[in-house]
């Protein structure tokens, strides 16, 4: 039996959190999440605080990746980033105030270069653990009593690591939490997630809990973490996408029960199906058919007849089209 996790007070029960995940970490995604169980902390969408600010001078409406956030149920959170402390001080209280999420979460791990390179936000910080405890305490001092988390990587190169002076800055300028990706910059998402690297970091904080993040596909690959790794949660980002009751296997496992059995294809068809709908909800159907297409895509990987299904489901256009697709592919074999 895993104990829960706390973050500043927080209970996140079980351990378990599903990672900010850009296109994806949306309303829908969150609520089928939270309908299957498993998961003890959520996460938003990664938000520019820049263009939150931006959008807050020209009294623009709140941005589509906050949607359904203020009614959603808690514990949720809020991931932001730039690497303006003002900026950043300024927007976290003002999502505080607006949205009361259980923490705010700053993200010093993404590599796109969009954020690493143009902006030097993310995980260009890496190289800046002064810079990511300045930005931390600007953060923690102006969201009152909200803890603040990080999310970080193992550093810039695998000649460069920095992830423990990293995780020393966020834990000394008053972060609550500090979750670590196993890879490093450049590695973008190739390659392997470095556990051992992660576990090196535990001995070196005296106040917070580690996070870990990376190739985390199985029950037992959560289970194992924690038993190797000496983490005091896990983070599981896109093996879930496909997946959305890896959550409740994974608890299940830390529980030490027998695993759940995977959803039958009739059930795997209906949250499709649900996914789609709660999209249409927030978009209306022809945007939502256009958004769902790469995460439907997801549902069907390593299944047979993937690659008709994304070609087919690339084309559709309304919910009858979705529908229609889905039945062919995700229909009862004859004889099962």
């Amino acid at each position: 039996m895993i104990p829960p996790l706390h973050i500043a007070g927080l209970p996140i029960d079980p351990p378990l959190l599903a990672a900010p995940m850009v296109g994806y970490s949306n309303f829908a995604f969150r609520s089928l999440v939270r309908r299957l169980g498993g998961a003890g902390l959520l996460l938003t969408e990664m938000l520019s605080a820049r263009g939150l600010h931006a959008m807050a001078a020209r009294g623009s409406d709140d941005p589509d990746r906050l949607w359904g956030v203020a009614g959603e149920p808690r514990p949720l959170g809020i991931q932001i980033w730039d690497n303006d402390p003002g900026t950043l001080a300024a927007v976290a209280a003002r999502l505080v105030e607006r949205f009361a999420p259980s923490l705010i979460d700053l993200n010093f791990g993404c590599p796109a270069r969009d954020v690493a390179e143009k902006a030097q936000s993310g995980a260009y910080l890496l190289r800046r653990p002064d810079r990511v405890g300045e930005l931390v305490a600007r953060v923690a001092a102006a969201c009152r009593g909200v803890p603040v988390t990080a999310k970080i990587r193992l550093g810039p190169s695998a000649h460069f690591i920095t992830a423990t002076d990293v995780a020393q800055a966020v834990e000394e300028a008053g972060g609550a939490a500090v979750t670590v990706h196993g890879r490093t910059t450049d590695q973008m998402f190739r390659g392997r997630a470095d556990w051992e690297q992660i576990a090196r970091i535990r001995p070196h904080l005296r106040r917070i809990p580690l996070i870990g993040n990376g190739d985390v596909k199985t029950a037992a690959d959560v289970a194992g973490a924690f038993a190797r790794y000496g983490v005091d949660g896990v983070m599981i980002g896109r093996a879930a996408l496909g997946r959305p009751w890896l959550f409740r296997e994974a608890a299940a496992a830390l529980r030490g029960e027998p695993i759940p059995p995977e959803p039958t294809l009739p059930e795997q068809r209906t949250l499709l199906l649900e996914h789609y709908r709660l999209l249409v909800e927030q978009h209306g159907e022809r945007y939502a058919a256009v958004q769902f297409r790469r995460q439907a895509c997801r549902y069907a990987q390593g299944r047979p007849g993937a690659r008709s299904f994304r070609a087919q489901i690339s084309r559709v256009g309304t919910q009858r089209e979705l529908a229609a697709v889905v039945d062919r592919h995700f229909a009862p074999q004859e004889g099962a």
